[in-house]
């Protein structure tokens, strides 16, 4: 097959619905961890994947509850159990859970910040936050992070659909047009809090 016909075919196959082998088989874009992924001494005891509850705390996080699920897989479409997916994000006040975020308003002590859920047989994972806000200089976005065993697998950062941010972020330029839908959470009403679904292709 010749360069320009494969080309051809791999743009295609991008444009393709984001679901079954077809999709499975481009593998998410990574994106840069930046500098605020907390390390273990600085998370809560509480690292599950329920954001905005903490263990022992009566509060409830600031900002617009969602659910956030997918299934991690591998480039041929299968389900990778045991996997270990991470996200973290700023809190509505627009602060991090890390010592580097020098920020002047106050950290919604609400927020855990950070969690991680653990894939099933099925390879889905899934998570409790927030909607996330605009942190300055950035669009808004959900950090996220797969390991398997102790190797790290995926890097990425997820998105709001035609947010107006995103123009202007130099992060989310970088995807190409053709693969940014993998990585933008497209939330949909349900009978309790808005949910999106992507998958995590590794």
């Amino acid at each position: 097959m010749d360069d320009p016909t494969r080309r051809k075919l791999i743009l295609g196959m991008m444009a393709l619905p984001v679901s079954g082998i077809a999709a499975a088989a481009i593998p998410t874009p990574s994106a840069s961890e930046g500098p605020f992924y907390p390390t273990p001494t600085m998370r809560y005891d509480d690292v599950d994947n329920d954001l905005v509850r903490i263990t022992g705390e009566v509060e409830r996080a600031g900002g617009e509850v969602v659910r956030l699920s997918g299934r991690v897989l591998d480039s041929n479409g299968n389900p990778l159990p045991s996997a270990r997916v991470e996200i973290w994000q700023c809190d509505v006040g627009g602060r991090y859970l890390h010592r580097g975020d020098r920020g002047s308003r106050p950290r919604d002590r609400a927020f855990q910040g950070f969690g991680h859920d653990l894939t099933g047989a099925d390879g889905a994972y899934t998570f409790r936050t927030i909607k996330p806000v605009i942190y300055p200089g950035r669009t808004p976005h959900i950090h996220v992070k797969v390991l398997l065993g102790n190797r790290e697998r995926l890097t990425t950062q997820f998105y709001l659909p035609d947010h107006p941010a995103n123009a202007s972020d130099w992060l989310y330029q970088r995807i190409p047009v053709e693969l940014r839908e993998r990585v933008t959470m497209n939330f949909v009403a349900t009978d309790g809090e808005p949910a999106a679904r992507l998958d995590l292709v590794i």
